[in-house]
């Protein structure tokens, strides 16, 4: 079988609702998107990574460290609809949408979300980490419930499923908002309409799974930090200094 060429794309947008400029925070010495793109580098797993961005600040960051950038010619809804735009005159099978910040990433982990292509049904991969039940109340984590192969039936900021027998056991799987796409999956996902589920619950994945398109989702033990507050910002430092473990 012919190998994919495999490609890394992190989006890495400006502005920031919660913790504005915060992909161009320091870090220990580096910026978060320096250390997002750097680590993502270190895993080996691809055969190139490229920041898509839509500031000059973030783009001179990463020529710091050597790293290659495109430039966003527009604003776009989503992430995936913005690495799309990149993609198109790319010439790789496999494009992976890394979070521009989730500074520390996983080797394995992206091994393991990669590795599912070799199966040709597969179209589009995601991520997916075990949580309590008291951590499925948190709206901020979104959870998603599988079918029997592990493709996603559906996501929801509200614990799903529903536990109606209390003496029941479940499994709760948090989303990893890490993307793999073949090619044409990607471009596709862009001539999407936003969709009534999307709008709904805030979540681009919705998008796919109203248009029939199935996620093969992989589990992973790796706990990502992703930066969206100063709080996770002070929880990534401590992190990286060694003063708390996950």
């Amino acid at each position: 079988m012919e190998k994919l060429k495999k490609v890394a794309l992190i989006p890495a947008r400006y502005a920031s609702t919660r913790f504005p400029a915060k992909l161009v925070q320091d870090l220990c010495g580096m910026s978060v998107i320096q250390r997002t793109y750097l680590s993502t580098v270190q895993t080996g797993v691809f055969d190139q990574v490229v920041v898509v961005t839509d500031h000059q600040a973030i783009a001179d960051q990463i020529v710091a460290v050597g790293g290659d950038v495109f430039f966003s010619t527009r604003e776009f809804e989503s992430g995936s609809d913005r690495i799309a735009e990149a993609a198109q005159a790319m010439d790789a099978g496999i494009f992976v949408n890394v979070q521009g910040d989730e500074p520390f990433q996983d080797t394995q982990s992206l091994l393991d979300l990669t590795a599912v292509f070799s199966d040709p049904e597969v179209k589009v991969a995601s991520m997916m980490f075990s949580i309590s039940a008291a951590e499925a109340q948190n709206p901020n984590a979104v959870k998603v419930v599988l079918d029997k192969d592990n493709f996603a039936l559906y996501f929801s900021r509200s614990p799903i499923p529903y536990v109606r027998e209390k003496a029941v056991e479940i499994s709760y799987w948090k989303h990893v908002g890490i993307y793999a796409y073949r090619k044409e999956s990607l471009l596709a996902f862009t001539g999407l309409h936003k969709s009534f589920l999307e709008t709904t619950e805030m979540l681009e994945q919705l998008r796919l799974l109203e248009n029939g398109v199935r996620i093969k989702m992989v589990p992973t033990t790796h706990q990502a930090i992703a930066v969206d507050t100063k709080e996770d910002l002070e929880r990534a430092v401590a992190w990286y200094m060694g003063r708390i473990k996950f």
